[in-house]
C-alpha cells in the first residue's frame, strides 16, 4: 500500500472528554474529528477497541472481534466523574447498569437482525461467553462448570436456555456499538481523517476466541496455557514482559491456510483504513515462556509462520494497509520479512538520543520514507515526562545517562528544553517519514501523570482522559501551521 504524506494524533477513545466517566463514540468523538481536521491532522490512531478484561487493558480483550460496550454513548445522567482519568472501579458498574436498562428498552428491527446474521460467526460465541462469565462471577473460563468450560453440547444447550435474556443483551450491545462506530467512521471520511486501528498479535487467554477455538492454541487438557507469550528483558523491564497470552498452534493454523488470520484481518480492514500490527517481530520468531513461569526471563525464541502467513493474507485480501510495530529486539530476519511485504515500520524519537556516537535508526537524519515516526507511543512516558524524569521506578537509566541524553537532545535539536514537546512534534512532522503520529498528551503539554501505560505496572494504566479546556485554539493552529509547513 502507498502511504500519502500525513500527520495524525494517537488517542484511544476512552481518553476522550465526556460526561459519563469514560470517552465514548458520541458527540465528543465527532468534535475530536472536527478538531483533527482543523489542525491539519489526517489520521486518528486508536488502541484496540475490544471489550477489556484483565487490568482494563485494550491488549487483553475478551474478544478479537467484539467492540467494548463501555464506549457506547449514553445521555448524561448527571453522575459526577473525574475529568482527567477513567475511574474504572466506578465507571464499569455504573455504565453496565445504564446499558442494561437501555438495551432492555431497545426494539430490534431489520438492521439489527441483519447484523446478527452477518456477524453470527463470532457474535454467538462471544455473547454466550460473556453471559457465562457473568454467571460464573467473572471467573476465567477454565474455572467454570466443567461442561461449559469444555463446551459440551448438552451443557451449552442448557446454558443457552438459562441465559437467553443475557445473551440477547450482549447481541444488542454489539449492534449498538458498531452502529455508533460506523457513524463515527463516516464522519471521519467526510472530514478527510483516516482511522488507524491496532491489532495485537495475541489474544487473551480468558477470551471467547480461546474458549471457542481451543484447537488453535497450545493448551493443556484443562485449558491452561502450555506456553505463554512475552518478551525478554528490554528497555521497559529488567525481567522482561510476561503477557500471559496463550501461544498459537501455528502448525494447526498452517493446515487450514491460516483461515482464522484471514478472517481477523479482513474484519480489521473493514473497520479501519490502516492497521498497526502490534509485536510484528513475533511473526518471524516469538518469545515462548513456560506456562507456569511468573517472569519472562526463562523463555526461548521459536520460529513463527513468517512470510507464509503474509503470502496467504495477500492472496486472500490484496494489498495490506499495515504498519508493522518493529520495536524492541529486532533482528535482520524481522526487518527482511517486513521489507518483503513493503510494510512501514515505526520510529520513536524518545529512543533516538540515548547513545550518542552509535548508529541509531530513530535519529531523524537516519529516517526513511517508509516509516511512521512518533514522539512516543502509548507505552512511553509523555514527552514532557520523558524530558523531566529522574532515575527511578519508571526510568531504568542512571542520572548520568539521562543527563548525557538531554545534552545530546539540546545540541542535536538546538533547544534549551523549553516547550520540548513542540520541539519533538516539529521534528516528527519535519521528518522524511511519510507518516507522523503525535500522542494527544504531547499536544496538550502534559507530564507523567497523563501517561497511558507503564509496561509491567500491575495497575493504574489506561486511565488518561483530557478535557476540552486543556486544548487551546493556539495549539490547534500551531499543529495546522506545522502540517502546512511540512506538507502533511
Amino acid at each position: 500500500m502507498s502511504f500519502p504524506r500525513a500527520a495524525g494524533i494517537l488517542l484511544h477513545p476512552t481518553s476522550l472528554p465526556g460526561p459519563n466517566g469514560i470517552g465514548e463514540l458520541g458527540p465528543d468523538a465527532f468534535r475530536f474529528v472536527d478538531t483533527l481536521a482543523a489542525a491539519g491532522m489526517k489520521l486518528w490512531q486508536m488502541l484496540p477497541l475490544g471489550p477489556t478484561g484483565y487490568g482494563d487493558s485494550p491488549y487483553q480483550c475478551l474478544s478479537a472481534f467484539a467492540g467494548n460496550p463501555l464506549l457506547i454513548h449514553l445521555p448524561d445522567d448527571g453522575t459526577p466523574f473525574p475529568a482527567h482519568e477513567v475511574d474504572f472501579a466506578r465507571v464499569i458498574p455504573h455504565k453496565r447498569a445504564r446499558l442494561r436498562a437501555a438495551l432492555d428498552a431497545f426494539v430490534p428491527d431489520e438492521r439489527y437482525h441483519a447484523f446478527v446474521h452477518e456477524h453470527a460467526w463470532w457474535l454467538e460465541d462471544f455473547a454466550l461467553f460473556v453471559a457465562l462469565k457473568d454467571a460464573h462471577d467473572g471467573r476465567a473460563w477454565t474455572e467454570w462448570e466443567p461442561g461449559a468450560a469444555r463446551r459440551e453440547a448438552a451443557a451449552l444447550e442448557t446454558w443457552r436456555a438459562r441465559l437467553a435474556e443475557e445473551i440477547e443483551r450482549h447481541r444488542r450491545a454489539q449492534f449498538v456499538f458498531f452502529e455508533q462506530f460506523t457513524a463515527l467512521k463516516r464522519h471521519c471520511a467526510a472530514r478527510g481523517v483516516r482511522l488507524m486501528g491496532d491489532l495485537p498479535i495475541y489474544v487473551a487467554h480468558d477470551s471467547a476466541d480461546v474458549w471457542a477455538g481451543r484447537a488453535l492454541f497450545q493448551l493443556h487438557d484443562d485449558g491452561s496455557p502450555r506456553v505463554q507469550a512475552g518478551v525478554p528483558p528490554d528497555y521497559f523491564s529488567a525481567t522482561g514482559q510476561l503477557w500471559g497470552n496463550p501461544v498459537y498452534d501455528w502448525d494447526r493454523m498452517r493446515a487450514d491456510g491460516y483461515a482464522w488470520w484471514i478472517r481477523r484481518f479482513r474484519y480489521a480492514f473493514a473497520q479501519f483504513d490502516v492497521v498497526r500490527l502490534d509485536h510484528f517481530r513475533g511473526f518471524e520468531s516469538y518469545w515462548e515462556v513456560p506456562g507456569a513461569d511468573t517472569t519472562a526471563m526463562h523463555g526461548r525464541w521459536v520460529q513463527g509462520p513468517g512470510a507464509e502467513l503474509f503470502r496467504a493474507l495477500t492472496a486472500a485480501l490484496g494489498s495490506l494497509p499495515i504498519v508493522a510495530e518493529n520495536l524492541g529486539l529486532i533482528t535482520p530476519e524481522v526487518e527482511s520479512l517486513r521489507a518483503q511485504f513493503a510494510l512501514p515500520g515505526m520510529g520513536i524519537l524518545h529512543f533516538a538520543f540515548g547513545n550518542e556516537g552509535e548508529y541509531n535508526q530513530f535519529l531523524p537524519h537516519n529516517h526513511v520514507r517508509e516509516l511512521v515516526v512518533y514522539t512516543g507511543t502509548h507505552d512511553n512516558d509523555t514527552t514532557v515526562g520523558w524530558w523531566t524524569a529522574a532515575a527511578g521506578e519508571a526510568n531504568t537509566r542512571s542520572a548520568d545517562a539521562i543527563e548525557r541524553e538531554r545534552d545530546f537532545v539540546r545540541r542535536y535539536l538546538a533547544t534549551d528544553g523549553h516547550d520540548i514537546q513542540w520541539t519533538l512534534i516539529r521534528t516528527a512532522l519535519a521528518s522524511v517519514a511519510h507518516t507522523a503520529l503525535i500522542p494527544m498528551q504531547d499536544v496538550l503539554g502534559l507530564s507523567s501523570e497523563a501517561r497511558m501505560n507503564l509496561p509491567g505496572r500491575p495497575g493504574g494504566n489506561w486511565r488518561f482522559r483530557f478535557s476540552w479546556d486543556q486544548l487551546h485554539d493556539a495549539s490547534v493552529e500551531r499543529l495546522a501551521s506545522l502540517a502546512r509547513l511540512y506538507d502533511r
